[in-house]
């Protein structure tokens, strides 16, 4: 049986507060600031909406971070804390203790509140909750308005729930009073009226993350571009599953990119591009070259997975300056097997000095490409995680690969498939063969001082069964 802690003297406060309704809704006017987030937790534990609505109105701090305590959102406690949110907005002259300027129902960190009332109770501090850099989540803020609200959305293909339905519903009506900030926006319903309907209520310049994971096709992307173009300081951008339709004509096509490129054109905060099995992507990079040229700053993170495209489209994406500075570049299944290396070569010099993550899984990179692109990827100074799993090269090659990588003093991690001699005419892994052949690697990465973790992705783990990575160091799989 674990042993708790005698309750501090202010939860004990807090429960007796709560437990006498009537006795301390008169009082909050008066209350010490330090006893508000204990007592909060406590009315908000046993849904007391009468002290609930009566603390919103004297909540001596500039923030109410209500999503922190609402894992599951109640409809009820919502309810009390808006209806308090009225009392105020609807007086002409604010009480003497109104401080309350954001209403934070974003789902974050559920300790927060249990370190904050600490930290009020020990400091005495009535901003404690600036830890928090709310406010500067807003790039609106300078602006007047009397409640900021902030919240995190993911519109899924089932209608909204009662609880989204309620906030929405009380924020239309008060078109003016009320600032609606979103900062994360999740997609995952093919009903673009509907996402329509629920951003008219949004202040589209404040959304910073969008991800679009639904199999949209690209008639929709064209259609919901208008409203990512207002999204001026979007600084994430995540498409996933965007499909072409075999029923409608090549120019139409070519229209819906031409909708979605020019609105992308305004984009210029970006830093994060993520495109997982878009499959309009082919022959049309051109236009992204384009478009990222116009960034105010060099993206940071560029990720282009599962997607056809051509040697030209790599070529001009070598040529682009935006991605001059890129910390991580994805790849992974974009195959390259009949490529020529020299658009990753130059790709890859243009990022040297700045890449930490490469992944190149599943890219069907050969022996001879790669020889083209190790020198420049040598001169990746910064990088310290490769991934090269998917692509079959022969021992020698490997070899080569990893007396290159031995010259990057930050790579602490790498990741690639077995030689190609590693395994039988059948396919089948060797598993022998692949221990001298690592133990030989071993010795060598001794003998230069080297301590590095190399992975080898293995077909199947002899003692478990399930695909493992062999480890070099350890000699055996990692899940042994």
């Amino acid at each position: 049986m674990s042993l708790q802690g005698p309750p501090r003297l202010l939860e004990l406060a807090g429960w007796s507060l709560v437990r006498n309704e009537a006795l301390t809704i008169p009082t909050l006017e008066e209350m010490p600031t330090e006893l508000f987030p204990t007592l909060f937790m406590e009315a908000f534990a046993g849904r007391h909406s009468k002290t609930l609505k009566a603390m919103v109105q004297t909540w001596p701090f500039t923030c109410l971070p209500l999503g922190s305590l609402m894992k599951t959102p109640h409809l009820e406690t919502l309810r009390a804390v808006l209806d308090g949110l009225d009392v105020l907005l609807a007086q002409k002259v604010c009480p003497r203790r109104w401080t309350l300027q954001v209403l934070d129902l974003r789902n974050v960190d559920e300790n927060f509140w249990i370190v904050w009332s600490e930290a009020v109770a020990h400091a005495c501090l009535p901003n404690a909750t600036n830890k928090r850099n709310t406010v500067k989540d807003c790039p609106r803020l300078g602006r007047q308005q009397p409640l900021k609200v902030f919240i995190d959305l993911c519109l899924k293909e089932r209608p909204l729930d009662e609880f989204l339905t309620y906030l929405l519903l009380w924020v239309k009506q008060r078109k003016g009073l009320i600032h609606l900030c979103c900062t994360k926006l999740n997609i995952l319903t093919k009903r673009i009226q509907s996402i329509r309907t629920v951003l008219r209520l949004v202040d589209l310049d404040c959304i910073q993350e969008v991800e679009v994971n639904c199999n949209w096709k690209l008639s929709t992307l064209a259609r919901f571009a208008p409203s990512l173009g207002q999204m001026s300081h979007l600084q994430k951008l995540l498409l996933f599953h965007i499909n072409v339709s075999a029923y409608i004509s090549l120019e139409k096509n070519e229209e819906f990119i031409a909708q979605f490129t020019t609105q992308f054109l305004k984009l210029d905060h970006l830093q994060k591009l993520c495109m997982n099995s878009v499959s309009f992507l082919e022959g049309h990079l051109v236009a992204f070259h384009q478009v990222l040229r116009c960034l105010k700053t060099p993206l940071d993170t560029l990720s282009i997975t599962n997607c056809l495209l051509s040697e030209s489209d790599l070529r001009h994406l070598s040529w682009c300056t935006s991605v001059s500075q890129l910390k991580n570049l994805v790849l992974s299944g974009i195959r390259l097997t009949n490529f020529s290396p020299e658009p990753l070569q130059l790709l890859l010099e243009k990022v040297a000095g700045t890449l930490q993550t490469l992944d190149l899984d599943e890219c069907g990179i050969m022996d001879t490409q790669l020889r083209v692109i190790l020198p420049a990827l040598s001169h990746c100074s910064q990088l310290t995680t490769f991934s090269f799993c998917g692509n079959h090269i022969s021992m020698a090659a490997l070899e080569n690969l990893l007396h290159h990588t031995l010259r990057l003093s930050k790579l602490s991690l790498e990741l690639y498939d077995a030689p190609l001699e590693s395994y039988d005419a059948q396919g089948a892994l060797c598993w022998g063969k692949l221990a001298q052949f690592g133990a030989e690697l071993r010795q060598t990465l001794r003998d230069l001082q080297q301590p590095k973790r190399i992975l080898f992705s293995t077909v199947l783990c002899p003692h478990c069964g399930n695909r493992a990575f062999y480890d070099l160091d350890l000699g055996q799989c990692c899940c042994s």
